[in-house]
């Protein structure tokens, strides 16, 4: 009897202590590093960002990039790509034989792609004009030097618009003086006309 209750005892004791080393064995351990040290949990990468303020410009005009996230006071290096853009269709040809083929489109030239830098703040940010040369769909890669954070946006570049010039009174001047001219003609021909007729009309009644 005596001998049951203590068998009891230790089984009892021995479920004790075995419930906090289960729970205690179920929870994420940290990574043990190659020299057994703990290695605090991965975090997720910090991503760049590359943003332009204008999308689409006009040849000539000038844009301003914006990168965030970079590493403080990092050098950002900037790579420019373009892709020329579609020209309008231009139409059908006639072949010798009397058919018809269409005509492909010619794509406007681009310039070969360029590059160029630029330096963040502490807060890994930087701001950077810049003025396209040539028209296209433009692609900007920033990578930062040290930290090798990488970001890309876009720009259109469109050709820039002709402008319409105003009607001028120097440009008025020669079809005013050749539309004078030939009022005064017709005028002198139709009185001539009727001081012809006025003098056939009085040189035949004086015959009679």
């Amino acid at each position: 009897m005596r001998l049951s209750r203590i068998i009891m005892a230790l089984t009892v004791g021995l479920a004790v202590v075995a419930v906090p080393t289960a729970a205690g064995a179920a929870q994420p351990q940290p990574t043990p590093s190659v020299d057994g040290t703990p290695q605090p949990p991965p975090y997720p990468p910090v991503l760049a960002s590359l943003t332009v303020n204008r999308p689409t410009i006009y040849h000539g005009e000038t844009v301003v990039l914006t990168g965030r996230d970079y590493g403080p006071n990092e050098t950002v290096d900037i790579a420019v790509s373009v892709t020329p853009l579609a020209a309008p269709a231009a139409g059908t040809a006639r072949r010798s034989d009397g058919s018809t083929v269409a005509m492909a489109p010619v794509a406007l030239q681009a310039a070969a792609p360029s590059s160029f830098t630029a330096r963040t703040n502490s807060a890994g940010v930087f701001t950077r004009r810049y003025t396209p040369s040539v028209t296209g769909l433009l692609t900007f890669t920033a990578t930062g030097r040290e930290s090798g954070r990488t970001a890309t946006t876009q720009l259109r570049v469109l050709p820039k618009e002709k402008p319409h010039l105003p009607v001028t009174g120097s440009s008025l001047e020669t079809p005013m003086k050749v539309g004078g001219g030939l009022v005064a003609a017709g005028a002198v021909l139709l009185l001539g006309t009727l001081a012809w007729r006025r003098r056939n009309r009085f040189g035949a009644g004086g015959v009679n």
